[in-house]
């Protein structure tokens, strides 16, 4: 069979990334999305429509693939993951590598640790070369602050001096790239961390040095957060009680962690939020 990779979710920051990769590698490649005609993607790479709550169009699009990656919307169990698996195994995909998140499973991290623990089940029982990669926080959503900092408004720090081990998106991107065209990493669960754990204050410095201006930060309490969390980002009422947990275990200490495993897989060490930073620069207003 002629290799297909299937990527879900491929308008996303993970997804689009690793459309991108692979089709720059060459590596035929089809992006699944609800809607085709708003799709933006590299020359080459065939577009998929496709439904989650449309079992007929998942299972079309999976016609012919070689390897998926899954990636279930974010939030209380969805069935997104468990739809998405069940489509792979009728088409007989062989390999499946699924986006999960850091934590998953501990119940210290509150609610936001059961939200992909069905889908990490649903693919370790489906009889494929199945590989789960757990990303701690992403470099990109400091993106939420570029209209603070452009107002000169101190950012919102949910996690007080709580530290993470910080990761560049690409870096998630290049790990499932690598994972879905060299195989090798079956029955794998990694947990994939920056270099080293840092603040929300790190970060602000990090952006302060990069745009040679001040950026400071504002402690939000957890009612402040919620309350950011719903109308700055969109959550509803559960995803935001799930987050905030989520924000109480960081701002604990319980997600300063750093792994070895992009290293790993990539044989090179993951990017620091600094090097991230830099070539984001002028999303934050520099010239």
């Amino acid at each position: 069979m002629e290799a297909m990779i299937l990527i879900t979710g491929a308008t996303g920051t993970i997804g689009s990334e690793l459309v991108r990769q692979l089709a720059a590698r060459g590596e035929k490649t089809r992006a699944l999305t609800r809607d085709p005609a708003k799709a933006q993607t590299p020359t080459g790479v065939e577009v998929a429509r496709g439904d989650y709550l449309d079992p007929g169009s998942l299972e079309a699009a999976m016609t012919g693939v070689t390897a998926a990656f899954l990636l279930g919307a974010p939030g209380p169990d969805s069935g997104h993951d468990q739809a998405l698996v069940a489509a792979a195994t009728a088409a007989g995909v062989p390999r499946l590598v699924k986006l999960s998140a850091i934590g998953t499973g501990n119940p210290d991290v509150g609610p936001s640790g059961e939200w992909h623990v069905p889908g990490e089940a649903a693919v370790r029982d489906s009889g494929t070369e199945w590989t789960i990669l757990r990303p701690s926080s992403f470099a990109s959503n400091t993106l939420s602050w570029t209209a603070a900092i452009g107002q000169g408004d101190p950012v919102p720090n949910m996690t007080g001096d709580g530290l993470s081990g910080v990761i560049d998106p690409r870096d998630v991107s290049e790990v499932a790239a690598r994972i879905l065209t060299d195989g090798g990493h079956g029955g794998r669960t990694y947990t994939l961390t920056g270099p080293e754990p840092i603040s929300v204050h790190d970060q602000a410095a990090a952006l302060a040095s990069a745009l040679g201006r001040p950026v400071t930060t504002r402690d939000l309490t957890p009612e402040e957060t919620r309350e950011h969390l719903l109308t700055v980002w969109g959550f509803n009422e559960a995803q935001a009680a799930g987050v905030l947990a989520g924000t109480a275990f960081v701002r604990g200490g319980g997600n300063a962690v750093v792994t070895d495993d992009v290293r790993e897989v990539l044989g090179r060490r993951p990017r620091t939020y600094g090097e991230w930073v830099e070539d984001h620069r002028r999303e934050f207003g520099a010239e």
